[in-house]
């Protein structure tokens, strides 16, 4: 039997999706290059023998998550929550629905909150409540994104990759309707990709 390997392209790149995107916000180069940059902080800041538990959010922060905990020269442990406030819009609901908790105890444990973006605020303020309610010695966050003029409450973060217009994007885990996670970049989205939407 001969087996006939099928050839991929290596990654879904800008240029495969037409006029989807409007244009290019950060690059994976410059995406991977901060998050280096970032591990080296949140080494600082933590003690080696008592690294933080970091947490992701599902599903948009599996890709920050991933290349985070393969940059950080520590021991990472890592367990997931996916909340939701978007549903299959552009715009956060603000009404925050817990769809998968965390499998891990918080008490007395250093936590680090890892997302691919903030705007409102609203989601991750109710989060980072909600984690120190459960007994947490402390919670930070670290985001890949974050939309400044979109903010609606007060979040410290502690961690910040890059601050962006309050441009609907997508690519490096952020979605619409599913589609475009698997971009390496962080586009934005044409509008006409989402024309006629309340």
């Amino acid at each position: 039997m001969v087996v006939v390997a099928r050839r991929y392209s290596s990654c879904m790149d800008a240029k495969d999706l037409g006029d989807e995107l409007s244009k290019i916000l950060v690059t994976e180069e410059q995406l991977r290059t901060r998050l280096a940059e970032m591990a080296r902080q949140i080494e600082a800041d933590y003690p080696a023998d008592r690294p933080p538990l970091l947490v992701g959010v599902l599903k948009g922060a599996v890709m920050v998550m991933a290349d985070l905990a393969r940059e950080l020269r520590f021991h990472a442990e890592m367990d997931w929550m996916a909340v939701s406030s978007y549903g299959a819009s552009t715009k956060s609901s603000g009404v925050v629905r817990i769809l998968k908790d965390l499998d891990t105890a918080l008490e007395g444990r250093d936590v680090l909150i890892v997302e691919d973006i903030i705007d409102s605020g609203l989601t991750l303020a109710w989060l980072k409540e909600n984690l120190e309610s459960r007994g947490a010695k402390s919670v930070r966050i670290c985001t890949m994104l974050r939309k400044p003029d979109a903010a609606k409450v007060e979040v410290d973060v502690a961690y910040v990759g890059f601050d962006i217009p309050t441009d609907f994007v997508v690519g490096y885990g952020l979605d619409y309707a599913e589609r475009y996670r698997n971009l390496r970049d962080v586009g934005v989205l044409a509008p006409h990709v989402y024309a006629g939407e309340d």
